[in-house]
């Protein structure tokens, strides 16, 4: 197997977990992880792509990537604190005063 394939599978194992995560857990903790191990299994495959094809734009996306997976766990983890002082509790399914 060549590098890049042992990395687009390490990706793909990533993002399976994360989605499995995103939808069969309630915590909005463990979602906000699953979603950011989503992000990191993209961000390994745009890396091997970009490895692949000795091309840097990949690398600015990885980079652009991190920056956005930064900003979602930011306003995330704001929002997640928000209705825990709110509710005192971080289960998924307490939060139906959200909908319009």
């Amino acid at each position: 197997m060549t590098p890049v394939s042992i990395a687009l599978l390490l990706s793909a194992a990533l993002f399976a977990i994360g989605a499995a995560g995103v939808l069969i857990r309630r915590n909005l903790l463990v979602v906000l992880m699953s979603l950011e191990l989503m992000l990191n299994g993209a961000n390994l495959a745009f890396a091997a792509f970009a490895r692949m094809r000795g091309d840097s734009w990949g690398h600015v996306g990885v980079i652009v990537g991190l920056s956005v997976a930064a900003a979602e766990a930011a306003v995330g983890l704001g929002i997640i604190l928000a209705c825990h002082r709110h509710l005192n509790s971080v289960d998924a399914d307490r939060f139906n005063q959200l909908r319009g």
